[in-house]
């Protein structure tokens, strides 16, 4: 162990002295704290360094190396320092007691991730890229290698020998003799990039012409890494190098007579040559068929998308097995025909046993080609017939194509009822992510410039615009009284936009489950993915269900109860009221979406026109709506969104939230310091300060003091009779008083306030604090912002940093406080309900407890209630010393 007073240069030092005098550790790469490579002497003929540890450095021993490893993760690929050097063999992350090494392989997927934010802080482990990766490479590391440890971990005093073995076993060249780099399963994947721009340009290819045949660049490149002396030693492949051209296209002739096609070079295998000599071809015999196999991450994720190519995960496939038998009896691949039309390489497939019943269809040639070569490679130990596995785009093509067995199954409606469409189609979508946030275009042509589309989209509405909605309606319509076995998003069941699609799809759910959808390769977001077991020889849709839900690790969890949203009416518009011309307008409510997926997208702000531009729910706030306003808010922010509610909708509620005053000050106290609260005085007046000057010692007076006057009840109409006015009006018309967790939240952000009154000009001369500032405005002074003008998650004022630690503390007890009246008031079903007018009573009586206790006792006692109350809900669950 080195001294925990060490600072991260001296342990760093210490570290490089002590174990890795022999390499070369002098390169500096970006942001990256510590390197290892090869040393090279003499002239460099190989001219890219060979790395085998890019390394994250602590000081001290407090650190969770896990989060060190995700620290090191964002910074990389915000340098996008993957692209500019050949990645190492290991990652790591060390500090004064312990050091711990990951193989890059085991994580190099994340790299390719679609629609994540890169340009986060890696430093901020707050953040909710931060968050998202950690869970994403928890499960890279627990699916890529079953059979070994994926993380290695030393202590520097207690393991000095075993880490020595380990470096001098494990940090070796990956080089041969003349200094080339041989290919392998942890950097093909970085060689294609570099193969993409400096040998593709050189064939003499059309490869626009050639994408609409099926054929990728992919394919010339897998048939340059698995040749030996220019020649491509596996003859399956559909694109085979020879000497000095390309070959594809082969077929044999009446007469029994060889063609192809060649493909020559521009420039005569110029760029060819050069790119290659800097590498050992071909990898390892033991690579051949992972690297063949896993073809589908050299190939761009719009097109991976548009044919579907996920690969379904062993668990998974094996699991959803075991639900067939269960539905079909024990015996049903004897008795039933399957046919897997999206079906990629085959992996789905796997397990299946009685070849003369299983068809398997794809989009790709060159998919087809891996599993004929499977088939003939494994022979009668096979599950499945060449003749039965062929190319079929299942959105555009006609059945009358088919092969001649299966399209007698689909002509004959007895032999139809024993049919199984089992299928993981693709989930891409007419938009995406980035498109949907502004910062992307619409994939009109993934999902929108098909047959099916064409054919079906009035019918089902908004869900045509879903790929696997299209392969769903199409089966429905066209191979009907089969059964649809099927992997999807729980869109088909939840989500608005398939209600359409629901009133069509007369089909009757018979068993399902869930699972997370980081466990599908190539599929990011946290969100529900489901197996489901349709009968569609059924005249009426049924699915309200209870899925059984997995974990990352195939665990049994819970049962998830899911409804039929169709004749439920949403929280969407809730609050929405027609303006007078005797509003003042405070700000602005917009929510995108009706369900978790779309937390982010709900704020509150004053920026009117701008967003309404973007869609979605918007709602101006007055004092006539403010509490609904507030309640449509807190319900859709109190409860983190996780993959497994990701999908579900919020909904009207029922009558009893307008008589419980606790919860409509619970909700006011919440939305007036939560981070998505974005009234800023720099775009108008500031309508949203709770205080009064004096309570914060402010400088000078502000110009509104309407939320101070709300809360006091000095705006209700002259009329009212009862605490929140007439019925209809829900304006206090005495002061409001707080729960005790709500008070906790008050009190720690009138410190806030306060603290930030108190501060002196930064620059002599210059104005003092804005008076009028927002939360958000207070925020944004002391943490101000990086270079894109994103507001910091941290601010170095550690007074302020405790201040807002105390904030959120109380603001997750009072989040669990709200929580209960979420379900209870019906804003969101699914979980067992009580009688309200009993569960009101209860929850009311506890605090009107508490409120009494608030009035007699210290502050250090309600601080300790309130801890003691987070201690309960929200401690995190360690392991290990590695998390």
């Amino acid at each position: 162990m080195y001294s925990l007073k060490d600072k991260e240069g001296t342990i760093i030092n210490n570290v490089r002295e002590d174990f890795f005098s022999d390499y070369d550790c002098r390169k500096l790469i970006g942001n990256i704290d510590f390197s290892v490579a090869i040393p090279q002497t003499g002239k460099e003929l190989f001219p890219e360094i060979e790395y085998l540890l890019w390394a994250e450095a602590k000081q001290g021993n407090k650190h969770k190396l896990y989060e060190s490893f995700i620290q090191l993760i964002l910074t990389i690929g915000k340098e996008r320092t993957i692209d500019k050097f050949l990645p190492p063999k290991f990652l790591g992350a060390f500090d004064a007691e312990k050091i711990a090494f990951i193989p890059y392989s085991a994580i190099m997927e994340v790299f390719s991730q679609n629609d994540f934010n890169w340009n986060v802080t890696p430093s901020d482990h707050e953040s909710k890229e931060f968050k998202q990766l950690k869970e994403i490479v928890k499960e890279e590391l627990s699916k890529s290698n079953k059979e070994q440890d994926n993380v290695f971990v030393f202590d520097f005093f207690n393991d000095k020998k075993e880490l020595q073995r380990f470096i001098n076993r494990n940090f070796v060249s990956g080089r041969d003799s003349i200094q080339r780099m041989r290919i392998n399963y942890n950097n093909f994947t970085h060689i294609y990039e570099k193969w993409r721009k400096e040998v593709m340009p050189s064939i003499a290819v059309d490869w626009d012409n050639v994408k609409k045949t099926g054929l990728l660049d992919a394919d010339f490149y897998l048939a340059d890494i698995m040749s030996g002396d220019n020649n491509t030693l596996l003859e399956n492949l559909h694109v085979l190098l020879k000497s000095n051209h390309y070959e594809l296209d082969r077929k044999v002739d009446t007469y029994g007579f060889v063609s192809s096609s060649s493909v020559p070079f521009y420039d005569n295998m110029v760029a060819h040559a050069k790119f290659w000599a800097k590498y050992t071809r071909p990898p390892k015999k033991e690579y051949w068929d992972k690297i063949v196999e896993r073809r589908d991450l050299l190939v761009p994720q719009d097109v991976r998308e548009r044919k579907g190519s996920y690969f379904t995960p062993r668990i998974w496939v094996e699991k959803s097995q075991e639900y067939l038998a269960d539905v079909l009896g024990e015996n049903w691949q004897d008795e039933y025909y399957v046919w897997d039309c999206c079906a990629g390489t085959g992996n789905l497939l796997a397990g299946l046993t009685n070849k003369y019943n299983i068809w398997a269809s794809t989009l790709d040639k060159a998919d087809v080609d891996v599993i004929h070569e499977r088939i003939e490679h494994m022979g009668e130990s096979s599950n499945l017939l060449t003749s039965h596995v062929f190319q079929f785009d299942f959105l555009n093509g006609d059945f009358a194509d088919l092969p001649q067995g299966l399209k007698a199954i689909i002509d004959d409606e007895e032999k139809r009822k024993k049919l199984v469409i089992y299928i993981n189609p693709p989930y891409a979508e007419a938009g995406d992510a980035k498109q949907t946030t502004g910062t992307g275009q619409n994939k009109t042509d993934v999902a929108t410039k098909n047959q099916t589309y064409l054919n079906y989209k009035k019918l089902i509405g908004k869900g045509s615009n879903e790929l696997f909605a299209q392969f769903f309606i199409r089966v429905y319509k066209e191979i009907p009284s089969c059964r649809l076995a099927e992997f999807s998003k729980l869109k088909i069941l939840q989500a608005a936009n398939f209600a359409d699609f629901r009133k069509v799809f007369n089909a009757k759910l018979e068993k399902a489950f869930v699972v997370p959808a980081k466990t599908f390769d190539n599929v990011t977001g946290s969100f529900p993915i489901g197996f489901f077991i349709w009968d569609l020889n059924y005249d009426k849709y049924n699915a309200d269900t209870n899925l059984d839900v997995y974990d990352y690790k195939g665990e049994f969890i819970q049962t998830k109860e899911i409804l039929n949203y169709n004749e439920l009416k949403l929280l969407s518009n809730f609050g929405k009221i027609k303006l007078s011309g005797d509003d003042i307008l405070i700000g602005h409510f917009a929510a995108r979406g009706n369900d978790f997926q779309n937390q982010t997208k709900v704020f509150i702000d004053n920026k009117h026109k701008e967003d309404i531009k973007g869609g979605g729910v918007h709602v101006f706030i007055c004092k006539r709506n403010l509490l609904e306003t507030i309640i449509s808010f807190s319900v859709r922010q109190c409860i983190p969104a996780t993959w497994l509610n990701d999908r579900d909708q919020f909904l009207f509620p029922n009558e009893g939230w307008k008589f419980d005053r606790d919860f409509l000050s619970d909700c006011l106290a919440y939305t007036l310091f939560h981070g998505q609260n974005r009234i800023t005085s720099e775009q108008g007046i500031n309508h949203w300060i709770p205080f009064t000057e004096p309570q914060v010692k402010a400088p000078d007076n502000f110009q509104s003091h309407f939320m101070s006057d709300f809360i006091a009840g000095k705006l209700a109409p002259k009329t009212a009779e009862t605490l929140f006015g007439a019925e209809e009006s829900l304006i206090p018309s005495e002061p409001i008083a707080f729960t005790p967790a709500a008070q906790a939240v008050m009190e720690a952000g009138r410190k806030i306030w306060e603290y930030y009154m108190a501060q002196k000009p930064k620059i002599y001369g210059a104005d003092p604090v804005n008076v009028n500032a927002s939360f958000y405005d207070i925020r944004a002074y002391f943490q101000g912002r990086d270079d894109k003008g994103k507001m910091n998650s941290e601010s170095s004022d550690q007074t302020y940093m405790s201040l807002l630690r105390d904030l959120r503390t109380y603001q997750k007890v009072l989040a669990k406080q709200i929580e209960k009246k979420v379900y209870l008031y019906g804003f969101l079903k699914g979980e067992a309900q009580v009688d309200p007018s009993e569960r009101l009573s209860e929850l009311q009586r506890e605090n009107a407890e508490l409120r009494h206790k608030l009035a007699a006792q210290q502050s250090a006692e309600v601080h300790y209630h309130i801890n003691h109350v987070d201690n309960l809900n929200l401690g995190d669950n360690v392991e290990n010393k590695f998390l």
